[in-house]
């Protein structure tokens, strides 16, 4: 068996309603990492994620490397998100139960980073759990450990642009490598993930409902999507 938890970085877009009745056509509830900007500018699309029953977690305000600004600044880069969460929810009339944490570009602060840990786990941030991975490279580099939410496989389809060589073909190679250069083979028996899809509407105007192919080729080769949990 192979099972996977589903996260979405970069909500909400326009095509976020359409996405979320997707995944709700297939029983699956997603993690959304949502940016505070994006939420302003789209909030009724958030709304519809939270009251379809997604969990929105917390992807900063405005997308920085945190690695790139002072500390102080990426503290108020997730605090202001938390303010726009906290509305966000309180709007929807959604308990907010979790308080998921997903770094920009999986940047985790540089020098930093033990400084980040220390703050989420100060500040009530929900570590998702992830017992269930069998990768002993996710302990090793101390994964397993800290708060914030990785992945161990990103379909990397952020990358479909004009002019950027890279295709709808090239998702589907990541999708059946048998010995991936990071994370772990996808349709291996026995392996978990945490999986990575991106909310942009950049992609669907190439590849449309790009979310329903890439999502769909995972549960016809055997995939199931499980109810992300939090320790």
């Amino acid at each position: 068996m192979i099972t996977a938890i589903l996260t979405i970085d970069d909500v909400p877009s326009m095509n976020t309603p359409a996405i979320v009745d997707f995944l709700n056509s297939k029983g699956i509830t997603a993690v959304m990492f949502a940016v505070g900007k994006n939420i302003e500018e789209r909030y009724d699309k958030a709304v519809y994620a939270l009251q379809h029953g997604m969990i929105l977690g917390n992807h900063t305000y405005s997308h920085p490397y945190m690695s790139k600004i002072s500390f102080e600044e990426a503290k108020e880069e997730i605090e202001k998100n938390e303010r726009v969460l906290d509305k966000l929810y309180k709007d929807a009339g959604v308990e907010r139960k979790y308080r998921p944490f997903r770094f920009p570009y999986g940047d985790k602060g540089g020098e930093n980073r033990g400084a980040f840990q220390k703050y989420f786990k100060e500040n009530g941030f929900s570590k998702l759990k992830d017992t269930h991975l069998p990768y002993e490279w996710w302990r090793t580099e101390g994964l397993s450990e800290e708060i914030d939410t990785l992945w161990t496989f990103d379909f990397a389809e952020y990358n479909i642009r004009l002019g950027s060589g890279f295709t709808e073909e090239d998702v589907y190679k990541r999708i059946t490598d048998d010995y991936p250069i990071y994370g772990g083979s996808l349709f291996k028996d026995g392996n978990n993930h945490i999986i990575l899809l991106h909310a942009h509407d950049e992609t669907d105007e190439l590849v449309p409902k790009y979310y329903e192919k890439f999502i769909g080729r995972l549960l016809d080769n055997g995939v199931t999507f499980i109810e992300p949990e939090f320790m």
